[in-house]
């Protein structure tokens, strides 16, 4: 809620029916962000388990990075701002990397391969209870070719022992090993006093190409293996996400700036939700609440649905999450070169039984595998984001409720028949539209309101609240307001 929004919320506690005055409430307007500052790029390698994820939320100071003690919980490349000393940088965590390995080992390795090229510096972690190994000096191997500056990191130093026998490292012939715990901050600062050290300095703002505010922000939601990470890498044109037929490789969002339909993008794709809330344990529980961040700083979400199998339950409770969270929403059939006509004939009809609730959002049928009518996507959700930012002028919207209620009045009960007195638009992002009535509404008559305004003003893909604020008696107002009568 803005703070024009909070203001017109306080109004209305205390407004008087009679003193309503429709300019008031015309035309409010909302900030955008600044753009931020491009900012240097710090890589954290190293082989699985050495603790990499453990000393990326230990950089950033919270408990972002996916931890587990098991190896290989971090499969993709996941980058978090981070500031030490006043200066600010963008850590990229990444998986394990095994040079030799193959399948989905092999793909980790690939992510963390182009980490260390996009990276201005290198933070490579050995586990200093074990040493160097074979593993670590062909990751040097790797490095020394990139020509990248690298510090390298002894974790697991957890006391003045492990700092001594940390020394040996310097055979790995990368510089100067820093001794450090993530577990507990043993000598952090000193590390990242190095990493500073070997920073470039920040680069200039850059213009994304986008009104104030920056790129619009897109959450790639649903459930696992719906071809997330997949429409993702074909948006972006590049294998920018592990994909992979075994349903979870997502755990952490992953963000990435594409250039579509002639704007940029920010899209962020999810880790896809298996289970209800309370059943999810370890790092999926992690992953779950990542998700749930991701959709917060989000403006709209597309939720992927696979258009060959029946809608399931976590297809629905992923399309009420989206509309409780009040974002936009755009219905992404994916799979669709997999759809028969005997599917597309159920499917209709699971769609028209199933998203009763949701079938104001756009729909588009897509292929992420051989990008089947992905030029669809971008027009979808523009539309979407030009309803979620809607406004309904106050005299208009009050000429649309004179002849509803003319047309349609609520039903009698008890002997009363309320009425709505005035409205108006409360806020945007999602629209909120505010009843003044002279008694309660049932909530019947409240969702042929919502459909009627969506009939009448659009609002495709975004959720539309309406709430009512009750007229009191007279008496009881003056009393409120300790009005002598």
């Amino acid at each position: 809620m803005t703070e024009q929004d909070f203001t017109l919320e306080e109004e209305f506690e205390t407004y008087d029916p009679d003193d309503f005055d429709p300019a008031a409430y015309e035309e409010l307007t909302e900030d955008g962000e600044a753009e931020p500052a491009v900012l240097p790029i710090v890589a954290v390698v190293g082989r699985p388990n050495v603790g990499k994820s453990t000393l990326v939320n230990r950089i950033i100071g919270r408990r972002e990075a996916v931890v587990e003690d098991v190896p290989g919980v971090t499969r993709d490349r996941v980058s978090y701002k981070a500031n030490w000393n006043g200066r600010e940088f963008t850590v990229v965590d990444t998986g394990g990397w095994l040079p030799d390995s193959r399948g989905l080992a092999a793909a980790i390795a690939e992510q963390a391969k182009l980490a260390v090229e996009l990276a201005d510096v290198v933070l490579f972690v050995v586990d200093a209870n074990v040493g160097a190994t074979d593993i670590d000096e062909a990751v040097v191997e790797i490095l020394r070719r990139a020509k990248k500056p690298v510090v390298l990191a002894a974790n697991k130093a957890d006391d003045t022992r492990t700092e001594l026998e940390a020394t040996a490292l310097w055979s790995l012939g990368v510089g100067e090993p820093m001794p450090v715990s993530a577990l507990h901050g043993r000598s952090s600062g000193d590390l990242l006093d190095r990493v500073l050290e070997s920073l470039p300095e920040p680069a200039p703002r850059e213009r994304l190409g986008e009104a104030v505010g920056g790129p619009r922000r897109v959450a790639l939601m649903g459930r696992p293996n719906v071809g997330k990470s997949s429409l993702l890498n074909k948006l972006a044109k590049q294998n920018r996400v592990v994909v992979d037929s075994v349903a979870g490789t997502t755990r952490d969002p992953i963000d990435e700036l594409i250039d579509l339909g002639g704007k940029t993008w920010r899209f962020i794709d999810t880790a896809g939700i298996r289970k209800r809330h309370r059943e999810n344990q370890g790092a999926d529980f992690y992953a779950i609440l990542r998700t749930q961040s991701a959709l917060e700083r989000s403006e709209v979400a597309v939720v992927l649905v696979d258009a060959s199998e029946p809608l399931a339950e976590q297809d629905l409770r992923i399309v009420n999450t989206i509309v409780e969270a009040g974002r936009a929403l755009v219905l992404a059939y994916n799979k669709w070169d997999l759809v028969d006509e005997e599917r597309r004939f159920y499917l209709d009809r699971e769609i028209e039984r199933q998203l009763v609730g949701a079938r104001w959002a756009p729909r588009v049928n897509i292929s992420a595998k051989t990008g089947r009518h992905m030029e669809k996507l971008v027009p979808a959700i523009e539309t979407a984001l030009d309803s979620w930012g809607h406004r309904v002028p106050t005299g208009k919207l009050n000429q649309f409720f004179t002849d509803l209620v003319s047309s349609h009045p609520h039903p009698i009960r008890g002997g009363k028949q309320p009425r709505v007195l005035f409205a108006t638009q409360a806020g945007t992002r999602p629209p909120r539209f505010v009843l003044f009535t002279s008694g309660f509404l049932e909530p019947g008559y409240r969702r042929f309101i919502e459909r009627r305004i969506r009939e009448e003003f659009g609002f495709e893909g975004s959720p539309v609240t309406v709430t009512m604020k009750i007229r009191e008696k007279k008496k009881d107002r003056d009393k409120r307001f300790g009005r002598k009568r």
